[in-house]
């Protein structure tokens, strides 16, 4: 499995109650890598050994709630105000009183979007791969997935992951299943409609889906399954669900801020295969803009599905290295 051209260091931080296990490497100004569901620090092998090759000091920390970090077992200690205070908190340990860069994907991106909002201090810049941010409806996105998909009698993943032990029974069940199908169902290689055409909507999340190719896409190979498989056989998926619980918790205080405006220099990339973005009734890169102060890019990569970094790294890094560089 290789992960990097160089040295990955792995340190355990305390924070609070919280520790979190990180991968290390590089020296220089500190950016900080936030991954997603159902992923780890390994998500950002791709991006670790080329950011600490330019000359940053690179933390992927594995999430609350993910493989070598605690998980907590109350819902709400994965509410967004305690991930992002654990993502200060990685600064505060690094480099105390500089400010980092903030990059993050899938759940990842909103937690990168609000530390910049909630931890000014601790971040000069954020970038986002998948999940825009965007400025704030009436409803939030549970609200409106029921709206879409579930009162239409359509299967929606937001809806299945609400009650604690459903998910995670089906998934645990067969984690190499979930794992291989998640990967493959929501990479730009999955036919259209993979995830999103199913009249069921008490269906469970990999009812009636195809199996997945044998071999996988080249860019997951079965080292990288293997990683993420293992990891979630020991964990379980509790923590990671966990983080789709809190939706009405997390609108009372985005709704509580003074400004839903980021201020700091930002960057999005996306996928144009993005079964994600299926949840934005319009071009994302265009919503996003009124909540920005200074939005330096929004890309949409050709035939790129929802593993933005992986997927494209190549071209994932050559966007935030060029951006950083400018910051």
């Amino acid at each position: 499995m290789d992960v990097s051209k160089r040295t990955i260091e792995f340190e355990m931080v305390s924070i609070g109650s919280i520790t979190l296990r990180v991968a290390v490497a590089g020296t220089g100004p500190l950016v900080v890598l936030v991954h997603g569901f159902p992923e780890s620090w390994h998500s950002w092998r791709h991006q670790i050994s080329a950011l600490a090759d330019a000359g940053y000091r690179v933390v992927a920390p594995d999430v609350r709630g993910y493989g070598g970090s605690s998980q907590p077992e109350a819902i709400d200690a994965y509410a967004m105000s305690e991930l992002t205070a654990d993502m200060a908190g990685l600064v505060d340990v690094f480099t105390p009183g500089e400010p980092a860069v903030i990059i993050g994907h899938d759940w990842g991106a909103p937690i990168a979007w609000h530390s910049a909002l909630l931890h000014p201090d601790h971040f000069r810049a954020v970038a986002g791969l998948s999940v825009p941010h965007v400025p704030l409806g009436k409803r939030h996105a549970l609200d409106a997935a029921m709206k879409n998909f579930i009162d239409k009698g359509l299967f929606f993943y937001l809806h299945y992951f609400q009650e604690p032990g459903r998910a995670e029974k089906e998934l645990e069940g067969d984690v190499e299943r979930a794992i291989k199908t998640m990967y493959y169902g929501w990479s730009g290689d999955a036919p259209k409609g993979y995830w999103h055409n199913r009249k069921a909507p008490d269906a469970k999340l990999l009812d009636e889906i195809d199996p997945v190719p044998t071999p996988m896409p080249t860019w997951f190979s079965e080292e990288d399954a293997a990683y993420y498989i293992t990891e979630f056989e020991r964990t379980g998926f509790r923590g990671a669900l966990n983080r789709y619980r809190n939706f009405d918790r997390d609108f009372a205080l985005y709704n509580s801020l003074p400004s839903y405006v980021i201020e700091q220099p930002a960057l999005f990339i996306g996928g144009t295969e993005d079964p994600a973005l299926v949840m934005f009734p319009s071009d994302p890169t265009e919503a996003m803009k009124p909540v920005f102060r200074d939005l330096r890019g929004a890309h949409m990569l050709d035939g790129i599905g929802h593993w933005t970094q992986q997927e494209a790294p190549d071209q994932v890094n050559r966007l935030l290295l060029s951006w950083l560089a400018d910051l």
